[in-house]
């Protein structure tokens, strides 16, 4: 893990067969950790849970930092971004705010293998077989105090590592936030790898955030501060684009973007699109987090 995401040669990636033959093999011994916990990724018209393949994960990208078109992180972001050394700060409503090396996370929190479904609001989607470690983990070391009701994020400032920050294209650092029901619940996780190695950079190396229930920009990349507040904090998109992006951002098929719609998705690599699935899919497990809500109001 302390190999920088540019330095990563194709000869090392894990074939996608290799890495599928090494689920099943870790399902058929009944390791799989968290199993019972994510559902299966199955999507109407024949989809299935086959992890997209590494390219087209390493290859078509939103990370504004490093360009606003889908290619130039790929092209852009292992030239610029070095992920060593690193730290991640956790701070603010907490009894023991700790400065973290990346290093020092990697051996605290053992990667745990989770296949999830993510879709962007742009309407296509993706199948991401991540490795890294529940958000829970890390916030319980952390000791959250009565009144932090919100979990704050924030990216990497610094844009000679991030050229992409020099323009005005979206306010910077880049920053999101979850209600702290849903920092803590066994899905959200902390990513720091994919398909068995070292995150890209491209993809938010060398730690990143993933919600799979929510709409993949709540997904922050290159995480170096991570803040318990008292009130819902700022995020990036909503402070660009309020009419478009709420705070919550669940993937909800019954409320279209006033841009598109977002009943259906394509996931890369297939041809056809596919029904949107409430929640992404994950609605048996994190539906309760929003009883009573008004989900197009609190979009």
């Amino acid at each position: 893990m302390g190999q920088a995401p540019g330095d990563i040669k194709a000869s090392e990636i894990t074939p996608e067969s290799v890495w599928l033959d090494r689920r099943t093999f870790l399902k058929a011994a009944g390791i799989a950790a968290v199993s019972a916990l994510v559902p299966r990724l199955a999507r109407a018209g024949g989809a299935d849970d086959k992890p997209t393949s590494f390219d087209d994960i390493t290859h078509y990208n939103n990370f504004y930092e490093f360009g606003t078109d889908k290619l130039s992180p790929s092209r852009e972001a292992p030239k610029y971004l070095k992920a060593r050394p690193w730290s991640v700060r956790v701070e603010g409503l907490v009894a023991k705010p700790k400065t973290w090396d990346i290093d020092e996370v990697v051996k605290r929190f053992p990667a745990e293998e989770r296949v999830y479904h993510l879709r962007c609001v742009e309407a296509w989607s993706a199948v991401v077989p991540w490795s890294g470690f529940p958000l829970s983990a890390l916030l319980k070391k952390a000791e959250p105090k009565s009144k932090a009701k919100y979990v704050a994020f924030q990216t990497l400032l610094d844009p000679k590592q991030m050229p992409g920050q020099n323009a005005s294209v979206l306010p910077w650092p880049y920053v999101e936030g979850l209600r702290l029901d849903e920092a803590m619940h066994p899905l959200t996780m902390l990513a720091t790898g994919l398909y068995g190695k070292p995150l890209p950079a491209q993809d938010g190396a060398p730690i990143r955030l993933v919600v799979p229930w929510k709409y993949g920009f709540k997904s922050i990349k290159s995480i170096v501060k991570v803040m318990l507040v008292e009130r819902q904090p700022p995020t990036t998109w909503n402070i660009a684009a309020p009419n478009e992006y709420g705070f919550y951002s669940n993937v909800n098929p019954a409320v279209d973007h006033p841009r598109w719609s977002q009943k259906t998705e394509r996931r890369l690599g297939d041809l056809f699109r596919h029904p949107t699935l409430p929640f992404n899919g994950y609605e048996t497990q994190v539906a309760g987090l929003y009883k009573g809500m008004d989900l197009a109001k609190d979009f």
